[in-house]
């Protein structure tokens, strides 16, 4: 059978994630960090929005590519070397898929719907790249957060709070009434610091610590 430009693209953004030497145990075996991130990723928008499109499909795919080759010490220590940073790698993962999509046969409008959402271009007015933020929020929640929390004991709840309102605020209303659904798996211990920070953004609260569909995609 012939192999289409979307199992091209795929078969391609998997194999550069592949290459990542970071690893991360999931399900009782070690991952390429970014191909493990870029998967748990593909199995939230399946959960939120199933209907996504094929563009949408692969920039949630590739928002992180090979995000080990641009280093946050390669940057200025500082609130200013940070967002230069992650102003880079915007850019770095956009230019990164947009090569991909080419190689796997789209055309030039396509690729670049796909490289403005992954460059995270004209968020809150593009639905593509508020849907590419959304996801990123949810997976952080339910795959991130706790390992996160566990490596930084010296932040008091008040820093917890301001860390989880900043990714709140980047994310849709509708991604607001998922993660609070009980879709998603909230880390247990930090359900209630949870329920704290977004009490004054959203009408409900986390049900409590559940078990999503799938924790670990593998």
């Amino acid at each position: 059978m012939t192999e289409t430009p979307f199992e091209r693209a795929m078969a391609l953004i998997d194999a550069a994630n592949r290459e990542d030497p970071n690893q991360e145990t999931a399900d009782g075996r070690s991952w390429p960090k970014e191909l493990l991130y870029s998967q748990r990723m593909s199995d939230m928008l399946e959960r939120f929005d199933p209907q996504a499109d094929e563009a949408m499909k692969l920039a949630v795919r590739a928002q992180h590519i090979q995000r080990w080759k641009s280093p946050r010490d390669a940057y200025p220590a500082g609130r200013k070397g940070y967002h230069q940073w992650r102003t880079g790698l915007y850019s770095f993962h956009a230019d990164t898929v947009a090569a991909l999509l080419q190689q796997a046969g789209y055309d030039a409008d396509f690729i670049e719907r796909v490289h403005q959402a992954v460059a995270k271009r004209s968020l809150r007015t593009s639905p593509d790249t508020q849907l590419v933020e959304d996801v990123a929020g949810l997976v952080f929640l339910e795959h991130y957060m706790q390992g996160f929390y566990d490596r930084h004991p010296e932040y008091d709840e008040a820093k917890w709070i301001d860390i989880i309102r900043k990714t709140w605020r980047k994310m849709s209303e509708k991604a607001h009434a998922f993660a609070l659904s009980g879709a998603v798996a909230l880390p247990e211990a930090l359900v209630p610091v949870i329920r704290k920070a977004v009490s004054g953004d959203a009408k409900q609260t986390p049900r409590g610590a559940h078990t999503g569909a799938r924790q670990h995609q593998g």
